[in-house]
């Protein structure tokens, strides 16, 4: 660069006093005309490295879409002996088991002898509500609760004509005593007396003393 400015001064100093003069007066036109280019050129590049907007973010608006319920879709809630009870959107049209298989299927203690349809078809707000083993034994513990204080403000039962259900009822009774009086009468025609319970079928005194007041022949 130094070198190149020496030459330049030179070749300028053997120029005549009226070419300077020309070459003097063009100089600063020549400056103010490359400023205004860089004043017009600078700008605009830095604004457009600069102005140029970020993309939104595709994940953000998927995660949007992914909690919104299907189009046409059904709400239905799910309760009792499945993994997680709760609402869901199933598809329209679908059937009761869709629903369960949303909420993680039965659990082990579901009643298999008291589920819903599972064919039947969904409706919007609707309730699927599968009976649990617990909730089975608590009904019929009421129910037998009930028919045993019926029991006892009727008429006694007869050892020799009662269905097995119809003993179960009696206090001192149980399913499987039930099932054995049944039993021994179908083998030996019935009882002739009610003793019999203690002495045959193994009946603790204290459960007898509880049926006899309930008992006949």
């Amino acid at each position: 660069m130094a070198a190149r400015l020496l030459s330049t001064l030179i070749s300028l100093s053997s120029l005549r006093p009226s070419r300077l003069v020309l070459i003097g007066l063009a100089t600063p036109v020549a400056v103010a005309l490359a400023a205004l280019v860089a004043i017009a050129v600078f700008p605009a590049a830095s604004s457009s490295s600069t102005a140029a907007p970020l993309p939104a973010a595709p994940e953000a608006e998927n995660a949007n879409a992914a909690q919104l319920p299907p189009a046409g879709g059904l709400l239905v809630e799910v309760t009792g002996a499945v993994a997680h009870p709760g609402l869901y959107n199933v598809a329209k049209g679908e059937r009761v088991s869709a629903a369960i298989a949303a909420a993680g299927g039965f659990t082990r203690d579901a009643d298999q002898n008291r589920l819903p349809n599972m064919a039947a078809r969904l409706k919007d707000g609707e309730q699927v509500n599968v009976p649990s083993l617990l909730s089975s034994g608590r009904a019929q513990a009421g129910a037998r609760s009930a028919t045993r204080t019926s029991t006892s403000r009727g008429s006694a039962v007869s050892l020799n004509l009662a269905t097995a259900d119809q003993l179960a009822t009696i206090p001192g009774f149980t399913p499987d005593l039930a099932a054995a009086v049944i039993q021994y009468r179908t083998e030996y025609g019935g009882f002739s007396t009610t003793r019999e319970l203690v002495d045959v079928l193994n009946m603790s005194e204290s459960d007898y003393l509880r049926a006899r007041p309930y008992l006949t022949i």
